[in-house]
């Protein structure tokens, strides 16, 4: 699902969506071999504590002094091949957080810890890699590592697809993102609809947080994908009224005994299924010089209280498996966005075709509900603009206000990065 031909695929073409939608690599007449990319390079000054108490102790660390960050979120290379007869190869190659190296790293969700780790602060993924075979417009069969096109951003998570310096933060946290698995894809188009299907691995509730729902559910500590269980995830797009397409996906899955060594859960334990029931509702309007984009995700987990209490230590399951947390059954992640083109009425601008979008964006999510650390339920106010200077490059700055309840200390910032989607070859 991730976006194809990086000069079209952009907030500033009409079809967009349904470019980004269908293929990895869109190859140009006559030429078999793609390369493309994206990227982005981030600075945050946070106006709060890093402290890992700073939610248990939050009088404590009212005064805390701010702290600046330098990141590379994401840096993508793309490389697809047509190999002819319908038969085509995509693979995505991502470099999070600056690659991998030895370093250390900080661990304040539970026991406020700093373990070394094989990595540079962050990781190399092979997001995807697969072989399709389309039949034609309204059927296309993809299998091998997939994106997983779940909720707005996992569908659309390339930079210049979102306003915010960083990925929309509810969705990034409760959900896989980008979600990616191995498995298989069928979809297609008929008339004003795009839709797609996918049977992949299920999901591990070994590893559900808290903090993060299940988004750490396909982070097996394995060489290989446990797929003991399968997952199922759905996602149909409308087209109809031009400049807008509205979105539906979903996913369902079994999450237990999906672990190695299969079926650890003896006796009692073999009937709990951790079934996952997750829908999403998304939108992008872009029209007239004004871009909006929105999303309501829900999602509830069966069995979470017996899950939570199974992995806690001094049980009999084995060490990577337990933990200091309960995660909840149920989670939420909302947000709008809108911003408006204010260069469009410059007339030598816009014949120079660069844009400057001033926006507004809002977020609620919480990735507890019902839990009783009501620190996870949050929300989020933050504006800013993205200067184009060319259609595949944004310059982007926000101010981000973060809400919580009265108990615990607000957590503004400042965000302003650089981002680029491009086709090479």
């Amino acid at each position: 699902m991730a976006c194809a031909a990086m000069a079209v695929c952009s907030p500033l073409a009409a079809d967009a969506q349904i470019v980004a939608a269908d293929s990895v690599m869109q190859h140009a007449k006559g030429s078999r071999l793609s390369v493309g990319g994206y990227g982005e390079v981030a600075y945050s000054r946070n106006f709060y504590s890093d402290s890992g108490n700073r939610y248990s102790s939050a009088k404590l660390h009212k005064n805390d002094p701010s702290h600046g960050r330098f990141d590379i979120p994401h840096a993508v290379i793309y490389l697809g091949y047509d190999f002819g007869k319908g038969w085509t190869l995509g693979t995505e190659i991502e470099f999070e957080h600056g690659g991998t190296g030895s370093a250390i790293e900080y661990e304040a969700e539970e026991s406020i810890e700093f373990e070394q780790e094989q990595e540079r602060g962050g990781e190399v993924e092979l997001e995807q890699f697969w072989i399709q075979k389309s039949f034609g417009r309204f059927a296309n069969i993809r299998a091998g590592h997939i994106v997983v096109p779940v909720g707005l951003t996992n569908a659309y998570h390339e930079p210049l697809n979102f306003f915010t310096v960083y990925r929309p933060e509810g969705e990034n946290t409760i959900l896989p993102c980008t979600w990616h698995q191995t498995g298989v894809s069928f979809w297609g188009h008929a008339g004003d609809f795009r839709y797609e299907l996918q049977m992949i691995a299920g999901l591990d509730a070994w590893q559900f947080s808290r903090d993060n729902w299940i988004k750490p559910g396909t982070t097996k500590p394995f060489e290989f994908e446990v797929a003991n269980k399968y997952g199922f995830a759905a996602r149909v797009d409308n087209y109809t009224v031009p400049g807008l397409r509205l979105g539906v996906s979903g996913y369902f899955g079994q999450s237990m005994h999906n672990a190695v060594p299969h079926d650890m859960e003896k006796g009692n334990n073999k009937r709990i299924k951790g079934n996952i029931y997750l829908g999403a509702f998304d939108f992008t309007y872009n029209a007239h010089n004004w871009v909006a984009r929105g999303n309501v995700d829900y999602g509830y987990v069966s069995n979470a209280k017996e899950i939570s209490a199974m992995r806690k230590p001094n049980t009999q399951y084995v060490k990577p498996y337990q933990s200091n947390q309960v995660f909840g059954s149920h989670a939420i992640a909302t947000s709008v966005e809108v911003g408006y083109d204010v260069f469009s009425q410059i007339e030598k601008l816009r014949a120079a075709r660069q844009k400057m979008y001033v926006f507004g964006h809002f977020e609620y999510y919480n990735s507890c509900l019902g839990g009783s650390k009501e620190y996870t339920s949050k929300k989020i106010f933050s504006g800013g603009v993205n200067y184009y200077p060319l259609p595949q490059i944004c310059v982007k700055a926000e101010y981000s206000y973060r809400k919580f309840k009265q108990q615990y200390n607000d957590e503004p910032a400042l965000n302003i990065g650089v981002a680029y989607q491009g086709q090479f070859l």
